[in-house]
């Protein structure tokens, strides 16, 4: 059976199951749960370190060790929706993010500030990109890649909705404040959009493609599986580490917080329009090139912001091209299975594949605050990390599946 037949067998029962709202609902719970559990925190974090005085390595690093504790909890959570759906999980996660928002409001040490983030690192496994995309891959087949897309444009404005409301409400109140608001919104919006929702019939899992093997472990033990996961990965050390340092980084070059914030919030409207783009990039180009050149493309935006100081036009439009490219990257990411393996074992390998790069996003928070002051500043940081997006581009070149070319035509 080729690929194409796999896909059009889960047709049918992808068209039967398939709830009508499930998209809208994912398409808010994506923008919400991002927007607050992620992208509040760089806004918030000047304020939380001047209120408490912990230092902004110590908080970062608690944001770090929650996308770590992500990383991990993501395999397990795409095992269980691959057998039994999203809508427990997402449902659990939801309020898991409402209380660790609550217990980081209340914390009157940093040791509970960090286990606030500690479960909220559990709540973004069960409510970000990866349950969403498992949930999508099996419900839409084989028309999975516009769910995708259209998810991921809404999820793009997580940032543009998020980053200046939370500046917003942070200029009128406490940073502790500000976050039992965005808890309250993320329990309005979130627990009953996945309650509710994602209560249709899980469909079954389609027919095995040829080049998966006999189990998910013959796709693991795989050369390009591994290139692929290395090129992932370095390249989501840069992009996360981008995202949280491009708010120092126009700090640094005097402007506000505000500017830095709408700056911010700006860029993921680029990655809203880069997202559009995404279907015509995968018509026109192969898997191979299409990954190479999407995380070159992420490594020209970063030295482009690296030296450029101002005027601050420029710096939003290059935020808003480097949130083009991260969009791109995002669905390149959520189709990398589909594109080289088929669907059968998604939850399962796209939680393999997730684990390295929501580490690296882990770790690039942390890592990147840590250099930039021996590296001399923010500019540096992102001179060094335009550099290692170059290498990931590089190994990129070797995702290939020389075996399966109509895979690789795809």
């Amino acid at each position: 059976m080729t690929n194409l037949d796999a896909r059009g067998a889960a047709t049918g029962t992808g068209d039967r199951s398939r709830p009508r709202a499930v998209l809208p609902a994912l398409c808010a719970t994506q923008i919400t749960s991002w927007g607050i559990l992620y992208y509040a925190f760089p806004v918030l974090n000047p304020a939380i370190t001047a209120d408490t005085g912990w230092s902004t390595g110590a908080t970062t690093a608690a944001f770090s060790a929650a996308l770590l504790i992500s990383a991990f909890a993501g395999i397990r959570v795409g095992r269980i929706i691959d057998h039994r759906g999203p809508r427990t999980v997402m449902t659990v996660g939801s309020v898991l993010g409402v209380t660790s928002l609550l217990i980081m409001a209340a914390a009157p040490s940093l040791p509970v500030f960090l286990a606030g983030w500690l479960l909220a690192g559990l709540a973004m496994a069960a409510t970000f990109y990866q349950p969403a995309f498992a949930a999508l891959t099996r419900w839409w087949a084989p028309d999975h890649v516009r769910a995708l897309t259209i998810v991921t444009l809404a999820g793009g404005l997580a940032s543009t909705v998020f980053a200046p409301l939370t500046a917003a409400l942070a200029d009128n109140m406490s940073w502790r404040m500000t976050y039992t608001v965005l808890a309250l919104i993320l329990a309005i919006v979130t627990i009953p959009a996945h309650v509710f929702a994602l209560k249709a019939p899980w469909p079954a899992a389609p027919p095995l493609s040829p080049h998966t093997g006999n189990s998910a472990t013959a796709v693991t033990r795989s050369r390009p599986f591994w290139m692929l996961a290395a090129a992932l990965t370095l390249s989501a050390f840069t992009v996360y580490a981008v995202v949280v340092a491009l708010v120092p980084l126009l700090i640094e070059r005097g402007y506000s917080t505000s500017q830095a914030a709408w700056a911010l919030g700006i860029g993921g409207a680029g990655q809203t329009l880069g997202r559009t783009l995404y279907a015509t990039l995968a018509a026109r180009t192969g898997v191979t090139v299409r990954t190479t050149a999407l995380i070159a493309l992420g490594g020209v935006t970063t030295a482009a912001l690296a030296v450029a100081p101002g005027p601050y036009a420029l710096l939003v439009a290059l935020s808003i091209a480097a949130g083009m490219v991260r969009g791109n990257i995002t669905l390149l990411q959520a189709t990398a299975i589909t594109d080289r393996w088929g669907t059968t074992h998604y939850g399962r390998l796209s939680g393999l594949l997730a684990a390295p790069t929501t580490t690296a996003s882990a770790l690039a928070p942390f890592a990147g605050a840590a250099l930039a002051a021996p590296l001399g500043g923010y500019p540096l940081l992102f001179g060094l990390l335009a550099a290692v997006s170059g290498v990931a581009a590089l190994i990129g070149l070797g995702t290939a599946l020389s075996s399966s070319p109509a895979l690789i035509r795809r």
